[in-house]
C-alpha cells in the first residue's frame, strides 16, 4: 500500500487530469519522447527584443556541443548572464526545453541566456553529462567581454534533471578553482540518485508526471556500470561530503514530488556548512507543475518567487530611500 501523500493544490488538479498518461520508460518510450514536437525556438523569441547567435564548444573528449545565446538587442556592456541547463531525466529534452522560464529573466534583467545541449543518457554516462555543462560554462566565462557579460554575475540555473547537473558544475566550479558563479538557481533539481527519501516512497506507481520507478530508471540510465561505490558527486550531488564555499543557492520544489526531500536536505546541509540557500516549497505542487502549468496560481507564485531572489542576487545592494 501507498504511503499517505499530500494533496494536490485544487487548481492544479484540472490540468494534470488532461494530461496524456506517461508508458513505462524504456528505450522505445525515451525515442517516442525524444521525437516529441516543442514549439521552436523561433515561437519564443518572437515579438521579443533579443538576438540569437549559436556556437559549438569542445568538451574534455574533443566532442563538440552547441550553445544558443540570447541576448537582449539593446543590451548594455556587463549584463548579467543566466547559464541555462533543461531538463528531461537527463534522457530527452534539448537546450530550447522550459526556454520560455529564462527568456522572462531576459525580459526582467537584461540579462543574456546562455543553454546548453549536453550529451544524454543512456548513450553518455557517468559524469559525461554534467562535464559537458562544465566546459561550456568555462567557454560563456573565457568569452565574457565578446558575450557582454560580466563575469562576476553568472547564474547556473536549471531545472529537474537540469537542476541537478546544475548543482554538479557548481560543486566542479568550486572544486576546479572556477569559474566564478555568482548564484545557482535549482528547480526541482535531481540530486541523489539513491532514491531513499520518504518522498521517493510516497510518489510511486502509476499516473504522476515522474515517479519513483521512472526516477530508478533514470539514474540506471545515466550511471550505466557505475555502482553506489564509485558514483561521483558531481553527477549525483547529494553525496557530496562538503557543501561547503558554494555560492548563494535557491531551490524550490513541490511538496507532492519525488524530490521534496532530498531538496530539503541539500539545502538544509548548505546551512550547516555555513552556506547562503533560499528553500521553498509549494503546497500542492507536483514535480514540474509551475513550467507545465504557468498561469496556475501557485505556478505564478513561484516563478515571481524565483525572479524576485534573482533580482536581489544580481542586484546585491539597490539604492534604499528612506
Amino acid at each position: 500500500m501507498n504511503s499517505p501523500r499530500p494533496g494536490l493544490d485544487p487548481e492544479l488538479l484540472v490540468p494534470l487530469a488532461e494530461l496524456p498518461s506517461m508508458p513505462p520508460l524504456g528505450p522505445e518510450t525515451i525515442r517516442l519522447l525524444r521525437q516529441f514536437p516543442q514549439p521552436p525556438i523561433e515561437t519564443h523569441l518572437q515579438g521579443r527584443a533579443a538576438e540569437r547567435r549559436e556556437v559549438t564548444v569542445p568538451t574534455s573528449d574533443g566532442t563538440q556541443i552547441p550553445l544558443s545565446i540570447l541576448s537582449p538587442t539593446d543590451r548594455a556592456a556587463g549584463a548579467p548572464c543566466v547559464y541555462w541547463i533543461h531538463g528531461g531525466g537527463m534522457m530527452w529534452g534539448d537546450r530550447f526545453s522550459n526556454i520560455d522560464i529564462p527568456l522572462e529573466w531576459l525580459d526582467q534583467f537584461g540579462a543574456v541566456v546562455i543553454t546548453v545541449d549536453y550529451r544524454l543518457a543512456p548513450e553518455a554516462t557517468g559524469t559525461t553529462l554534467v562535464d559537458d555543462c562544465y566546459h561550456g560554462l568555462l567557454w560563456v566565462a573565457e568569452n565574457a567581454t565578446d558575450l557582454g557579460i560580466d563575469p562576476a554575475r553568472i547564474v547556473v540555473a536549471g531545472a529537474s534533471a537540469g537542476g541537478g547537473l546544475a548543482a554538479g558544475v557548481t560543486l566542479m566550479a568550486r572544486d576546479r578553482g572556477g569559474p566564478t558563479i555568482a548564484a545557482q538557481l535549482l528547480s526541482c533539481p535531481m540530486l541523489d540518485h539513491r532514491n531513499n527519501t520518504t518522498s521517493s516512497q510516497q510518489y510511486t506507481g502509476p499516473g504522476g508526471v515522474w515517479t519513483r520507478e521512472m526516477n530508478e530508471f533514470g539514474w540506471r540510465s545515466v550511471l550505466g556500470e557505475h555502482t553506489d561505490h564509485n558514483v561521483s558527486p558531481y553527477i549525483s550531488p547529494a553525496l557530496a561530503d562538503d557543501l561547503s564555499g558554494l555560492p548563494a543557492t535557491y531551490i524550490d520544489a513541490g511538496t507532492a514530488e519525488v524530490f521534496r526531500d532530498e531538496n530539503v536536505t541539500y539545502a538544509t546541509r548548505i546551512w550547516a556548512a555555513g552556506g547562503q540557500a533560499e528553500l521553498h516549497l509549494w503546497a500542492g505542487g507536483f514535480h514540474g507543475f509551475s513550467a507545465l502549468f504557468p498561469h496556475t496560481r501557485v505556478s505564478t507564485a513561484a516563478r515571481r518567487t524565483q525572479a524576485d531572489w534573482l533580482a536581489r542576487v544580481l542586484n546585491p545592494s539597490p539604492d534604499h530611500k528612506d
